[in-house]
């Protein structure tokens, strides 16, 4: 007997929504390594888990000042994270001002090359047997206006009809305000969206919230006691084209 999808279905499934870092690609090496080899550049010695750790502390202050970019207090992506890496450095006695900047300038361009990020082995065969499926595909992601770029980069952005980033949409996940104007963009009923993602509150229940059919990818089994059905669940994007077309052929 097939499970169905979460609710009640009034509409034939159009639309498969995105979430993208850790969903469909990942950072290639940690934040602390990437950092350390351009202070390595500028001729200084740091080790990555010093830098780890000073990354951590003033990404959770500069989210918590400045959540969402500081979109709402007039910043943008750029200066939000060029203070990010300038307080990082900071705190790991890098002191002098033209060499912070120099070094925050580089690394916002270098996170936006493909070079720094890695496809996971089951994205692009999923995208494209949904596409396939005849399923149209978008992007709803937490990140900044770098995205279109570097999917752009990593082969992905032509599976995508759009890409709404927290940036542009000046609203973060979970608030509900993000998956409305990617709905606006599919012209479709939530009844007719499915939305896939790692995160279990900015994915998983936020999307849900909206009246779209989440799905919780979970790669290392982390949410195996969660509150999460067995049919909304997946180990791998491998087996998501399968799950929707069963769900296609059904008549709701």
């Amino acid at each position: 007997m097939l499970h169905r999808l979460p609710g009640a279905m009034h509409a034939p499934l159009r639309w498969v929504l995105w979430d993208v870092k850790d969903t469909l690609l990942r950072v290639r090496s940690s934040v602390g390594e990437q950092y350390c080899d351009e202070a390595k550049r500028m001729g200084l010695s740091l080790t990555p888990s010093e830098v780890d750790a000073a990354f951590r502390q003033a990404y959770r202050h500069q989210s918590s000042r400045f959540p969402n970019y500081g979109i709402a207090q007039g910043l943008d992506g750029q200066s939000w994270w060029t203070a990010v890496v300038k307080a990082t450095f900071f705190q790991c006695r890098v002191r002098d001002p033209a060499l912070l900047s120099t070094m925050a300038t580089n690394l916002y361009q270098s996170f936006s090359n493909a070079e720094n990020w890695e496809v996971f082995p089951d994205s692009k065969s999923s995208l494209e047997s949904c596409s396939s499926l005849g399923l149209k595909l978008g992007v709803v992601s937490n990140f900044d206006n770098r995205l279109e770029a570097i999917l752009r980069g990593c082969g992905l952005l032509s599976h995508f009809n759009f890409v709404v980033t927290s940036e542009a949409a000046g609203v973060e996940k979970p608030h509900v305000a993000i998956f409305e104007q990617a709905l606006q963009k599919c012209g479709a009923p939530p009844s007719s969206i499915v939305h896939v993602g790692d995160h279990y509150v900015n994915d998983y229940l936020a999307s849900r919230s909206a009246g779209i059919h989440g799905f919780l990818l979970d790669r290392t089994n982390n949410f195996e006691r969660r509150d999460v059905p067995k049919e909304h669940w997946l180990s791998s994007l491998d087996n998501l084209p399968a799950l929707l077309k069963q769900h296609m052929n059904e008549s709701f």
